[in-house]
């Protein structure tokens, strides 16, 4: 959430700054904010100033009592409850029009780092490094896509999961649940140097959700239990943030680092008819993410370690992959900066997206209330960055597809190996 101060004390500023999103619905939404900051601080400066007339009336009557003036004392007694009646109705008005103003910058969106590439869609964001196998590299055996690989091998099974949950949901069978497995261990074990492993709660509150900004906005891709009014994660991201809610942390604790596995629910409701075969999109997943709150100055080395971190997990694992730097139009909305790790998946022909290294600012801190106590006096926000370290069905795709042999078995590349129970290759089962 914005600093609501910023758009009193530098309004175009902040309207420029987030006109590099390409939304020309938010100049008119920061301005309906500024405004509605103005009507609240107005209503309660009048209200306040009635508060003191009403106590200095209250001291009258009192006076005027004990000298026995009853008359007078009753005359200012009823003016003294008119004015209060106007106090309580500005109260409520003001009440009224921070609500508004609240629910207004819940949705407005973060201002993107001065480093985020300008652009209109994902159309626009560059690539800045690449690595591992070229893609010309691939032989025939490798174009055979994931879903295929997978159902000739019997360890992805997409009719029955279906049969169990519906559509885009998948159940993975012998080598290929082990694989998976292996991947999330893979996943934290490079992180455990310096990582707080956490498994949180896959249950979590709607305060929890709003404060790292899937609430309000984007509450119809999360899934809503609404007798208990608990939402499933879309990711391990959202509780970890929410850990430190409504806390003063000391400056010497920082910076605090976690480390997850868990798995995501997404209704990917804004998706349909995309990228729904096999695993490339799907409503349960499990992530390995790697979560940190700094102060402002460690933040900028802080989004760099989370980025290398991710990438050495991805480029360990022998697949092609890229870097792409997010651009303005297609930050998300809680997001400062953000650079997305890609791999290609031969047999698919496509980039997969699968680790997203953020930076938040102090934007979620503000939603949850997470604070330090400076050593040199005062408090301030935090800031929060998070890295999808591994997203596993989008990584073992890209296995089945880039480490196929001409026999149709799959290589198990070599990190993975410890974690597979002796299996160097999946064969059909």
């Amino acid at each position: 959430m914005l600093d609501v101060r910023s758009l009193r004390n530098d309004l175009d500023g902040v309207t420029a700054a987030l006109a590099r999103r390409r939304d020309e619905s938010l100049g008119a939404e920061v301005a309906t904010a500024a405004a509605l900051d103005a009507e609240v601080r107005a209503l309660n400066t009048e209200r306040d100033q009635l508060r003191s007339r009403i106590n200095a009336l209250s001291q009258q009557v009192g006076a005027l009592f004990r000298d026995g003036r009853r008359e007078e004392a009753e005359g200012l007694q009823a003016k003294s409850r008119a004015l209060g009646d106007r106090e309580r109705e500005l109260d409520s008005a003001a009440e009224t029009k921070a609500t508004e103003l609240r629910s207004l910058l819940l949705v407005i969106p973060n201002v993107p780092h001065p480093d985020a590439p300008d652009g209109a869609s994902d159309g626009d964001n560059p690539v800045l490094t690449s690595g591992g196998p070229a893609i010309d590299s691939y032989g025939e055996a490798q174009r055979v896509p994931h879903w295929d690989i997978g159902a000739a091998l019997g360890i992805l099974d997409t009719e029955r999961a279906t049969k169990l949950s519906g559509a885009m949901f998948s159940l993975l069978r012998g080598p290929g649940a082990t694989l998976s497995r292996a991947l999330t261990q893979y996943g934290l074990d490079l992180n455990a140097d310096a990582f707080v492993e956490v498994r949180p709660p896959s249950l979590v509150t709607s305060e929890t959700l709003t404060a790292t900004g899937q609430l309000p906005k984007f509450a119809d891709d999360a899934y809503h239990l609404e007798r208990d009014d608990l939402w499933a994660i879309p990711t391990g991201e959202v509780p970890l943030t929410s850990m430190h809610r409504d806390e003063t942390l000391a400056e010497a604790a920082l910076p605090i680092r976690y480390m997850t596995a868990t798995p995501c629910y997404r209704r990917e409701a804004g998706s349909a008819g995309r990228d729904t075969r096999g695993m490339l999109r799907s409503h349960e997943f499990d992530k390995v993410e790697i979560l940190a709150l700094t102060t402002p100055e460690q933040a900028p080395a802080m989004f760099d370690e989370l980025l290398a971190r991710a990438l050495a997990g991805i480029a360990g694992l022998g697949l092609t992959w890229r870097t792409v730097d997010i651009c303005t139009g297609d930050l998300g909305q809680s997001h400062h900066r953000s650079i997305d790790i890609e791999v290609y998946a031969p047999g698919a022909d496509a980039w997969l997206e699968v680790s997203s290294v953020s930076w938040f600012s102090d934007y979620q801190a503000r939603r949850a209330n997470v604070r330090y106590k400076a050593d040199g006096g005062g408090t301030q926000l935090v800031h929060t960055l998070n890295g999808s370290a591994l997203a596993v069905p989008r990584v073992w795709a890209a296995i089945l597809e880039s480490y196929r042999q001409e026999d149709g078995t799959v290589s198990v590349p070599e990190p993975l190996r410890p974690y597979m129970r002796g299996m160097t290759a999946i064969e059909a089962l």
